[in-house]
């Protein structure tokens, strides 16, 4: 007999009929009842588990991974980035095929590495778990693909990730690119990366800086040759030559890290300077990309600009270095909150006329010791008699403006002022060469405005004849994008969970210039 088959009892029985089937009757229903039984039923079992645990507040992976996948601001899908395709109007790599004109893209991003990227209050980070960072990782990857700019270069790159790293190198070099990787020094974790489109660019030449202070920075010379020539007129072609820079400044945790900060923009010149002059290069335009790590109202930015650099951006949109325009974009939103905007292409045109390096370093270090004496509220006076101490006369000697910049926090400390540095400082305060510092050669370190610069030395050549000694080939910013789009606007949207950083693009396009030649 069948052991599925139950035998009532007899009808004189005061026992109730068993009503429950059996374990194997079950597989005598329908289909659709056993799949809820077997596979629906255990799902939502988990799901009300996941739910008790959420509540209980267990800090698990499995409870940090529901929470993921339901908070937009750390979500692998950005809803921000998912509703609409960024540069669809302006997509780069095809943008420079339908404008009409010969044209390179460029794009910086700092991708904010794992080991940075916190999922909660308690600095859980996203490295922690692989889901996460891949999937946010893959999303990065395929917007530079489809945006596919000329010249790519990322910051916060995590290098110390093997399967990341393997990620990026064979998603881009199947896309055409050649990359180059450069990790911080002592073992930070992340890096550079930066990737030239092997249909735009052949790479000519490469360099690796190391600053070797205090935030284990790095930065990146790559000196390309473009692969078609650029026709400027129709009876002229040239293969144009670049310098790329790709770095990543100090953050400014305290006023007392400007001059690091500074210095290392010096260092990224100062090497920019002995590359061309040992290569007997011809002068080229230069391209700086980057996380600078400060604002248009900072002490870098105002010193890139004394060397003849601008901000492709504000090139675009027309703003000027006005404190009403510094804060019209962000790119940022840092660890305390705060919104501004620190990711710049910067773009410097050849010029026959340009301040002397060392001159703009010392007013930019002026500048420094200038706001650290106005934070204490010291007025022009104040400061004067501040830096005299206790000299006997009405000057300012050496050993004292040694001790001031000490008791500013410029020297004395492992990432200050070097002896030389300070020599070559007092050497440029000292005007007249007497060995010491009278008002009117402090008023003129005190009045000296930043501005003050050669902005743009070369105007544009209409002139069909050949290139001539006082002629160069530069750039001209064609278009300039950030996006998500609000930060163009000023505003950090929410629902942004890519990066910390704003992706910025540059599209360029090659004109001829004629340079003064001129010298300050």
């Amino acid at each position: 007999m069948n052991q599925d088959i139950t035998v009532p009892p007899p009808s004189n029985s005061v026992h109730k009929p068993n009503l429950r089937p059996t374990l194997n009757s079950y597989f005598n229903k329908p289909t659709l009842f056993k799949a809820f039984f077997f596979c629906f039923l255990p799902f939502l079992i988990s799901l009300f588990l996941i739910a008790y645990l959420n509540q209980s507040g267990k800090n698990s992976e499995m409870v940090l991974l529901a929470g993921f996948c339901n908070d937009s601001d750390i979500a692998n899908v950005d809803s921000s980035e998912s509703k609409s395709v960024p540069f669809q109007e302006t997509r780069t790599g095809h943008a420079c095929s339908t404008m009409g004109e010969p044209c390179i893209s460029c794009t910086t991003f700092n991708i904010l590495a794992p080991i940075y990227k916190r999922l909660d209050q308690q600095s859980v980070r996203e490295s922690d778990f692989r889901a996460f960072w891949l999937a946010r990782n893959k999303k990065i990857v395929n917007w530079l693909l489809y945006e596919r700019s000329s010249i790519i270069c990322l910051q916060e790159f995590w290098v110390g990730n093997e399967e990341l790293v393997h990620m990026y190198e064979e998603s881009l070099g199947a896309a055409g690119y050649d990359t180059f990787k450069l990790a911080r020094t002592n073992n930070r974790g992340d890096g550079l990366l930066t990737a030239i489109h092997k249909e735009y660019f052949k790479v000519l030449n490469r360099r690796e800086l190391f600053f070797n202070d205090f935030g284990d920075r790095v930065a990146q010379l790559l000196h390309v040759q473009s692969v078609a020539p650029f026709s400027i007129n129709q009876n002229e072609s040239v293969q144009q030559e670049i310098i790329i820079v790709n770095t990543h400044l100090l953050f400014p945790h305290d006023s007392s890290l400007s001059i690091v900060r500074l210095h290392q923009v010096y260092q990224i010149l100062q090497y920019l300077e002995a590359y061309q002059r040992e290569n007997k290069l011809s002068q080229m335009p230069v391209i700086l990309c980057g996380d600078w790590n400060g604002s248009k109202r900072g002490h870098v930015y105002k010193f890139l600009r004394s060397q003849g650099f601008v901000s492709s951006y504000d090139i675009a949109h027309e703003y000027t270095d006005s404190d009403a325009d510094a804060h019209k974009w962000v790119s940022h939103r840092n660890h305390r909150g705060n919104i501004c905007g620190v990711d710049f292409i910067w773009l410097r045109n050849p010029h026959k006329s340009q301040k002397l390096l060392k001159i703009s370093w010392a007013e930019a270090a002026f500048g420094i010791i200038k706001y650290q004496l106005k934070k204490v509220s010291l007025a022009e006076n104040d400061a004067f008699s501040f830096l005299r101490a206790d000299s006997s006369g009405n000057h300012v000697t050496y050993s004292a403006f040694c001790n001031a910049l000490r008791q500013v926090n410029l020297t004395g400390l492992s990432h200050g002022l070097s002896f030389q540095e300070t020599k070559d400082l007092w050497v440029q305060a000292d005007a007249d060469g007497n060995g010491v510092v009278d008002y009117e050669e402090f008023k003129r370190i005190w009045d000296a405005t930043w501005l003050q610069h050669m902005d743009e030395d070369c105007s544009l050549e209409d002139s069909n004849e050949g290139i001539a000694e006082d002629e160069a080939i530069g750039f001209a910013v064609k278009k300039a994008v950030l996006f998500p789009h609000e930060v163009e606007k000023g505003i950090w949207p929410e629902n942004y969970s890519l990066s910390d950083h704003a992706r910025l693009t540059a599209v360029f396009s090659p004109v001829r210039l004629r340079c003064s030649k001129q010298s300050l």
